[in-house]
């Protein structure tokens, strides 16, 4: 059995594998996200996504590493965590009503040879337009503080979101789809991983 490693302390992401039949060691990176830099909104997230795996991959011999990093693309710029309430509510006053693309980066590292593979995951994301009152609730649940572009599907920032096009996974960080591209690229068959 391929050990399947998660460089990623993301409760969504984890879960996400888990109900898709993986039981992955987590291991944080420890990245500094603020120290590196990228042109464009999708180099930024597959850099971070390569680090991350990158720097668990290093101390391993065996297993298959996944990094992956995500950040709203909104007017040609990126988007990670807000770092404070009054961001979180500045941001969700210029979402509304917007679309944008949610770009998650996805790194997979094999650690007994090297070999890595990577892409940029993206969907559109129609935002709807929450009022004052609502969006300072939604801030208020600590949620937009913890998740890149300051929202989520998967709980109270999903009222919010009027529709995707896209795959669902890749907005919660990380895409199945995607991900068993990759692990075919390095001669994985997703089946052979899951859990019995």
């Amino acid at each position: 059995m391929t050990r399947i490693v998660l460089a990623s302390a993301s409760p969504a992401r984890l879960a996400l594998l888990r109900s898709a039949g993986l039981d992955p060691k987590v291991i944080v990176s420890g990245v500094d996200e603020e120290a590196v830099t990228a042109q464009t909104p999708a180099d930024l997230c597959l850099a971070l996504a390569n680090a991350k795996a990158s720097v668990v991959a290093r101390d391993l011999t065996s297993g298959l590493v996944i990094g992956c990093d995500s950040v709203l693309e909104l007017d040609g710029q990126a988007y990670g965590k807000p770092s404070s309430p009054q961001e979180a509510v500045a941001r969700w006053k210029s979402m509304r009503g917007r679309q944008g693309r949610l770009l998650t980066g996805h790194c997979v590292i094999d650690a007994s040879d090297g070999r890595q593979v990577s892409e940029v995951g993206a969907t559109v994301v129609r935002f709807g337009t929450p009022g004052d009152e609502e969006i300072a609730a939604y801030v208020a649940t600590g949620e937009p503080l913890r998740v890149a572009g300051a929202f989520t599907l998967d709980g109270p920032g999903g009222w919010f979101v009027e529709g995707i096009d896209g795959d669902h996974g890749n907005v919660l960080g990380i895409s199945l789809p995607l991900l068993r591209r990759l692990f075919g690229e390095l001669g994985v068959s997703v089946p052979t991983l899951w859990q019995s």
